[in-house]
């Protein structure tokens, strides 16, 4: 009888979480999944496009492995924003020098890859 009570305990709480859960959408109650859920529902916002970068190009280009330009160093980013954005996104999509095809992100679009170029060239902020 007291295994019954060990158990029916946990699953009562569980069944007070999940009721809770299915509570109708309050703004207030918004949580860091539904942010990255906003962040699918546009793959092109500024959110998205960070999301993208620490899973696919970070690896990378954070630290400039084999040549790639570093985040945010706006001078070794400037001569290739003067190739030109297609010529850029065309090198992320076939390859380039050690950056294989399509890099890291399998999924991206092209607008995808432009945003991830530009998010990456731009000076990034400080830590703290």
């Amino acid at each position: 009888m007291q295994a019954a009570k060990a158990i029916s305990v946990p699953a009562a709480m569980l069944a007070a979480v999940l009721t809770a859960a299915c509570s109708p959408n309050d703004p207030a109650q918004h949580t860091a999944a539904d942010t990255s859920a906003d962040a699918v529902a546009d793959p092109l916002s500024a959110e998205a496009i960070e999301q993208i970068y620490w899973r696919s190009c970070h690896s990378c280009h954070g630290g400039g492995v084999n040549g790639a330009p570093r985040t945010g160093d706006s001078a070794a980013w400037a001569p290739r924003l003067a190739k030109g954005m297609d010529t850029l996104v065309a090198n992320a999509i076939n390859g380039y020098k050690a950056m294989p095809p399509r890099g890291l992100c399998f999924d991206c679009s092209e607008a995808q890859f432009a945003g991830l170029i530009r998010y990456m060239a731009a000076e990034q902020p400080k830590p703290e």
